[in-house]
C-alpha cells in the first residue's frame, strides 16, 4: 500500500460540481493551496505560489460536500494525492488530484455550524414492536415469607 497522503490546507476556488453517478455520488472542486512567508525585508506575511488541486469526493462526503462548500471557504481536506500526466492535443498536461478522505472547515479561520446528515430513510418501516414488560409481578406475602425462612447451608 504505497498510496500518498496528503491533508492540505487551502480555499475552495470553485464551486463544487455534483452528480449522480452509478456507483453512487461524486462530487469535485477546486482547492487554491497558497504558501505564506515572513518576508524581514518589508517585516510582514507575504503569499508565496499558489499551488490547484482538484478535489474529488465520493459517496456520503460527496453530498455533504456539495451541500455545505462554497467558492473562497478556508478548507482542510485529507487524501490520497493522484499527479496524472496526459496529452491533449499535442501538449503533455499534469494534473494534480486529490482523492479526498475528509474535508472539513479551516476553524482558524473562521466558524462553522455542524448538522449530522439525515439517515437514508429504508424501503419500508419496520413493524412496530410491543414494549417488553419490565414490572415483576407482585409476590404474595406467603411466598416472600417462605423465602425469607429457608435455612442458609454453611460449608
Amino acid at each position: 500500500m504505497n498510496e500518498t497522503l496528503v491533508c492540505a490546507v487551502g480555499n475552495v476556488a470553485t464551486q463544487p460540481v455534483y452528480r449522480e453517478l452509478a456507483a453512487g455520488p461524486s462530487a469535485r472542486f477546486r482547492l487554491a493551496v497558497t504558501s505564506r512567508y515572513w518576508d524581514r525585508e518589508k517585516n510582514t506575511w507575504t503569499d508565496g505560489h499558489t499551488n490547484f488541486f482538484t478535489v474529488w469526493a465520493n459517496r456520503q462526503l460527496a453530498t455533504n460536500a456539495a451541500a455545505s462548500l462554497s467558492v473562497g471557504d478556508p478548507v482542510v481536506v485529507q487524501g490520497r494525492l493522484k499527479v496524472r500526466t496526459e496529452t491533449r492535443e499535442g501538449q503533455q498536461w499534469t494534473s494534480a488530484d486529490i482523492d479526498a478522505v475528509a474535508i472539513g472547515h479551516d476553524l482558524a479561520r473562521g466558524t462553522a455550524a455542524f448538522r449530522r446528515a439525515g439517515k437514508p430513510e429504508t424501503a419500508a418501516p419496520a413493524p412496530p414492536r410491543p414494549e417488553p414488560d419490565w414490572e415483576t409481578p407482585a409476590e404474595s406475602s406467603a411466598t416472600a415469607a417462605q423465602q425469607q425462612s429457608e435455612p442458609v447451608a454453611v460449608t
